[in-house]
């Protein structure tokens, strides 16, 4: 898979019905949607996705219905977001099943300062488990909602142990120097994915192959040319920064409900909490919306 252009994928946002189930329909629509502005791909149920609020049966009810859609599977990457060894399991065979183009595969998140070599064992027997099936692997970096890094070496040593099996990272812990890093020590031989646009462009030149946004649920076109061709867009930065400044998942949501006029978008799951107010947002994301229309 480090092979080839991996280009733009949307962290898709799942939208919720007044009775708090997913709403399957306007989660159709959204990825269709992602998919014919930039995105080659969607991930379900990562962080954007509210994937560790998400249980096994809903995630097989989403999968039937983007299948059911016409949406190849070869289109969707499955995220993960399990703390027991049974549950990853499950959740990575449900996304081999569906013949997803890969698995997200973040670290046991419940137990913290936990050492390298009980990281490398738990991944490592997540992969013995799997037996034939294991394939496609991104490692997910997200220290900021684990608080469970992957570190350089862990890394490297699960690309050697695992080779075919762990094929790429997805950094999303905005640290430049630990991106650097891991593009100098495995850009060659691994897909590197970068989660925070800020530094999408940047990491794309040093020979990144792209990312999954959770920005291009609302911008895909144009964020097209970072992932791609690692172009510069200064407007990147300041929404970026000005998402960041609330509840990431919730301000989403809303812009998404902006963008669509569709008020239902701003549901999220409990513990997190509706956006308060994204009226400041929305001028930056209208700057976006016509740079996508540039961009298309």
């Amino acid at each position: 898979m480090a092979g080839d252009r991996f280009g733009l994928s949307a962290a898709l946002a799942t939208p919720f019905a007044e009775d708090g189930s997913i709403d399957l329909a306007r989660m159709v629509r959204h990825a269709s949607w992602c998919l014919a502005n930039g995105c080659a791909r969607v991930t379900l149920f990562g962080t954007t996705g509210e994937g560790a609020s998400i249980g096994d049966s809903e995630r097989e009810a989403v999968w039937q219905a983007l299948e059911a859609a016409g949406i190849s599977e070869h289109r969707l990457i499955g995220g993960v977001a399990a703390a027991s060894m049974e549950s990853a399991l499950f959740q990575v065979g449900q996304a081999y099943e569906h013949d997803a183009h890969a698995v997200l595969l973040p670290p046991p998140f419940y137990f913290k300062d936990v050492d390298d070599e009980g990281l490398f064992r738990w991944f490592a027997s997540l992969i013995e488990r799997l037996g034939g099936r294991a394939r496609d692997l991104l490692l997910y970096h997200i220290p900021s909602v684990t608080a469970v890094p992957l570190s350089l070496p862990l890394v490297t040593r699960l690309a050697e142990e695992f080779p075919g099996v762990v094929t790429g990272v997805k950094d999303s812990s905005g640290d430049w120097a630990y991106a650097e890093a891991l593009l100098t020590a495995h850009g060659e031989r691994l897909t590197i994915l970068i989660g925070d646009e800020r530094q999408l462009a940047r990491a794309v030149r040093r020979g990144g192959q792209g990312a999954i946004s959770g920005l291009a649920n609302l911008c895909p076109a144009a964020l097209l040319p970072l992932a791609t061709e690692g172009r510069d867009d200064p407007r990147i930065a300041p929404f970026v920064d000005a998402i960041c400044g609330q509840p990431v998942i919730p301000a989403v949501k809303g812009l998404v409900a902006a963008r669509t006029g569709d008020p239902a978008w701003t549901a999220v799951r409990p513990p997190l909490l509706p956006a308060r107010d994204v009226r400041p947002l929305l001028p930056l994301l209208d700057g976006m919306l016509a740079r996508q229309a540039t961009a298309t």
